[in-house]
């Protein structure tokens, strides 16, 4: 697990611990409050995540992924107490669309592994959320609320995660700098937009992406906004039509 993790330090009691030596460059965000951690996302689950956490809180720690992929839940089996969004549940009991055999070549795709590392161990989380989230919930960890904002489009439970006392937006895998992901069956074009005019209507003041750079302005929320909508009024909005490409992000239909 030895350099496997990257941690950096937003403020005092909000963490980033990152993946990069899987080409996905995965996020995760732990917000430490007074009585409770907030754990968004878990990551890839090549290495164990709870080891990192366990040095940086020592509250008890809630998982709450952004959705069910398999990038964002590796490390939810070191936390029996997880949140999940109601529409992603039947994903959580065997009902993913992909095959587990096409999710270890994810597991292995340009990623430099740990000595030692057998993908043939790895396994897709199942398991059953402590509490079923439905969107504009809010989750107090205690001095610290943060609101749960169901953001379809990516995947059909999505959601983001908005801090508003900081300003603070967590947008997993609908906002990021690097090809958006539109095309999959499950994904929702049309949804996307209408997640992109929610989020955009919010006074960010700091992006956490799930991906790559974090190196990201709020304005880019804007700018992607304004896109789709062009998209849309091109009659491109749709599964097929392509990759469009906008300097430092693109998406693929």
């Amino acid at each position: 697990m030895k350099d496997w993790f990257t941690i950096d330090k937003v403020d005092r009691d909000t963490y980033i611990v990152s993946e990069y030596r899987h080409w996905e460059e995965t996020h995760c965000y732990l917000l430490n409050g007074t009585e409770r951690s907030l754990l968004i996302d878990t990551g890839l689950g090549i290495c164990n995540i709870s080891e990192v956490i366990k040095k940086l809180t020592d509250n008890p720690v809630i998982a709450i992924a952004t959705h069910i992929h398999w990038d964002h839940i590796g490390g939810h089996k070191y936390y029996p107490d997880f949140y999940a969004h109601e529409a992603e549940l039947e994903w959580l009991n065997g009902g993913f669309p992909q095959p587990l055999e096409k999710i270890k070549e994810y597991v292995v795709d340009r990623c430099n592994l740990p000595d030692g590392y057998d993908v043939n161990t790895y396994e897709f989380f199942q398991g059953t959320p402590t509490k079923v989230l439905y969107g504009g919930e809010i989750i107090d960890i205690g001095g610290r609320s943060i609101e749960v904002l169901h953001t379809p489009g990516h995947a059909p439970g999505h959601m983001c995660f908005w801090e508003k006392e900081k300003g603070y937006l967590y947008t997993g895998d609908l906002v990021y700098k690097d090809t958006l992901t539109a095309w999959f069956p499950s994904t929702d074009p049309y949804a996307y937009l209408q997640s992109l005019e929610k989020v955009a209507r919010l006074p960010v003041k700091q992006v956490f992406p799930a991906h790559h750079s974090l190196n990201i302005q709020p304005e880019i929320i804007i700018r992607m906004r304004d896109a789709f909508r062009q998209l849309k009024t091109n009659g491109q909005l749709h599964h097929g039509s392509g990759i469009f490409h906008y300097g430092d992000w693109s998406v693929w239909l």
